[in-house]
Formats: structure tokens, C-alpha cells, sequence
């Protein structure tokens, strides 16, 4: 199913790309939601599927049926979040791409607020302010930049249009041409640590990215490995797989983006990775935890050096900052310490194997 834009003169400003998988407690609000925005004349919708199970795929096709800026899209399987978007972005013809997650809904001006504040900033990419699904609480501002590990160190809530390391990808607008010409999403990362690895690219080609907290948009979550309290979040959970690709895709992003001097954070992250390790094998008392969180993410990042050196050649072409300017965004606040505070609030993480 595909309608065009409403106006055929002039491309949409924005094509808001939602990729769903099993989405089907979260679709109705989200996309109500973006029917809702003031400027929803001016956008294009892109629901894809990534061959849900749940019957999500169909209620998504329904519930757009008649909107005449909309199109479906069913990928066929699991293509992850980083090639599902690629693939849907490839439909898109406005001058920005919103990449949202469907466990969101956003404030009626939230696009027409967050493009004020890209026109106003003369940034390239670009973040609301995120809070929690239920309320209004603070849930995020993207990154202000990387700790010592080279890990995303989150910003404070704050006033007026900012510059951040890395807007959040539940709710990621990028100038579209950008987006194709830095390479997109990179697909070997298929979840976790790709908007890090997308943002590094916008500001060492020449860019910059802003988090605008006029924009307000609501996001559950971790809705699918988190599932349990509904709209709040009940429990700290995790898994083998999620922790896997948070792991090794950290380390890509500094493997791939890095041209020499920040290359050292990469030992210091291995080593936080094996104290981690450690940890949670001391915990769990599963040796498979140690072996399938951490040693399979490094070992893979050997096995993928081919691919890390194919990237590191195509982002050299497009390098304008190298690490030295890049330092401007090292932060003393470890990553780290928002996982702690989840341990502070909800206890020891729940650990499943897959």
C-alpha cells in the first residue's frame, strides 16, 4: 500500500521511518500520535515490518490504511534494526528521516518544535527531549559525549538547544542526503550502539548534531527484552544476546571511527569488558554469561577486521575532524553509572541466555 506525499510540487519535510517487530502494545499510541503532529501535512509515513509474529504487521497496514501520506512496508524477516531502517529509508523522499521507535508517542508540536530547532542551530542531526512513556519524567538527552572507556556518557536535562555527541535512536532525525552519503546505518551492527556509530560519522564528517528540549516525545523503552510493568518499567533485565551486540558494537564504533590517538580507549574497554565479565560470572555462575557477553564480542570484532578496515577506508574519504578535535566531547561521567543506578532501583539484573 503507498500514497504519495500530499503536495507532489515539493518532497515532504520529513519522512518518519517507524521499523516494527512485535510492536502490537505500542503502534496504536505511536502512530495516533504522529496523525496528531501540527505538521502532519507536511511528512511522510514509513511503517516497515520486520515479519512480526504478533500480528503487529497487520494492525500497522490497518491502522494507516487511509492516511494519504503513508505506505507498508513488510521486510519478510528479521532484518534488524540497523538494515530494517536502511531498507525502509530507501523509500523516503523528504529532506529529513525521523527514525522512531514505535514504543514512543510524541507531543503534538514534537516535529514541528524539533525542525525549529534544527533550522535554528544549522545542525544536521537531531534528537527531542525524551521522557518516560507514562509521564513526564526525564528519561534522556542523548550523549554529551564518551567516557574514558569510550562509552556514550548521557547528558543532564537542560535548557535551550544544545550540541550532544549523539542524539538517541529511538527518535533520530537526519538530514536525509547525509545520511546516504556517510554511509547509513551500518547493517553488520543489526542492533545497539548505532546511533553512536552513525552520530561519530556526522561529526567527523564535518557536521553537527543537537538535542532540542522544547521537542518532547515519550519512549517506553527496552519494550522487548524489558517487557514486564506494561508502560513503567518493572525490573532491570537483560540477556546473553542483548549484551552481546552492546558489547562488540561499542567497540566497532571506536575500531571503525577512530584515526589513531582514541584508538587507546580500545584496551581500556576490553578490559571493562572483562572486570564486567568477571562480575556477572561471579553473580550468575554461568560460565556461558563470561564467554557469550564478552569473549564472542571480541572475538568477533577479529573476525570482522575486514569489514573494519573496509569502513575506516570509506570513512576516511569523508573525514574533515580527526581524534584531536574529537576530544572536545571526552566526559568525566562514566557510562557506567546509569547501569548502577538501575541496580540501586530495581536490584540485580535479570539474565536470560537468549
Amino acid at each position: 500500500m503507498t500514497h504519495g506525499p500530499s503536495s507532489p510540487s515539493e518532497p515532504p519535510r520529513v519522512s518518519v521511518v517507524i521499523l516494527n517487530y512485535n510492536g502490537a502494545p505500542w503502534l496504536e499510541r505511536c502512530l495516533a500520535s504522529i496523525r496528531e503532529q501540527s505538521v502532519f501535512d507536511r511528512i511522510e509515513v514509513i511503517l516497515a515490518d520486520n515479519c512480526s509474529t504478533d500480528g503487529s504487521d497487520r494492525l500497522a497496514a490497518d491502522l494507516i490504511r487511509d492516511w494519504p501520506n503513508a505506505q507498508f512496508i513488510q521486510h519478510g524477516h528479521n532484518l534488524g534494526y540497523c538494515e530494517g531502517n536502511n531498507r525502509a529509508a530507501l523509500h523516503a523522499t523528504g529532506l529529513f528521516l525521523f527514525f522512531l521507535n514505535n514504543d514512543t508517542w510524541l507531543e503534538p508540536d514534537c516535529l514541528e518544535v524539533l525542525l525549529a530547532g534544527v533550522a535554528q542551530s544549522g545542525a544536521a542531526a537531531a534528537m527531542p527531549l525524551v521522557l518516560n512513556y507514562p509521564d513526564n519524567s526525564f528519561q534522556s538527552l542523548g550523549a554529551a559525549g564518551f567516557d574514558l572507556f569510550g562509552l556514550a556518557s548521557r547528558h543532564p536535562p537542560f535548557d535551550g538547544v544544545r550540541e550532544v555527541l549523539m542524539p538517541e535512536g529511538c527518535a533520530y532525525l537526519i538530514d536525509r542526503q547525509l545520511f546516504e552519503s556517510i554511509g547509513r546505518f551500518d547493517s553488520t551492527f543489526f542492533m545497539f550502539a548505532d546511533e553512536l556509530d552513525l552520530s561519530w560519522r556526522v561529526w567527523i564528517a564535518g557536521y553537527r548534531a543537537v538535542a532540542v528540549p522544547a521537542s518532547r516525545l515519550h519512549h517506553r523503552g527496552a519494550a522487548q527484552v524489558n517487557p514486564k510493568g506494561g508502560a513503567r518499567t518493572a525490573e532491570f533485565r537483560t540477556s546473553d544476546t542483548k549484551r552481546f551486540y552492546a558489547n562488540r558494537n561499542a567497540l566497532l564504533v571506536l575500531l571503525k571511527n577512530c584515526q589513531g590517538l582514541l584508538l587507546l580507549l580500545v584496551p581500556l574497554q576490553i578490559a571493562l569488558l572483562l572486570v564486567e565479565g568477571l562480575v556477572g560470572l561471579a553473580i550468575l555462575r554461568r560460565w556461558s554469561f563470561m564467554k557469550n557477553t564478552v569473549l564472542r564480542a571480541v572475538l568477533d570484532c577479529w573476525n570482522l577486521r575486514g569489514h573494519i578496515t573496509r569502513e575506516r577506508t570509506l570513512i576516511r574519504k569523508i573525514r574533515r575532524r580527526g581524534d584531536l578535535w574529537m576530544l572536545r566531547f571526552f566526559r568525566l561521567r562514566l557510562n557506567r553509572l546509569d547501569e548502577l543506578t538501575r541496580v540501586f532501583r530495581f536490584g540485580l539484573p535479570r539474565v536470560s541466555e537468549r
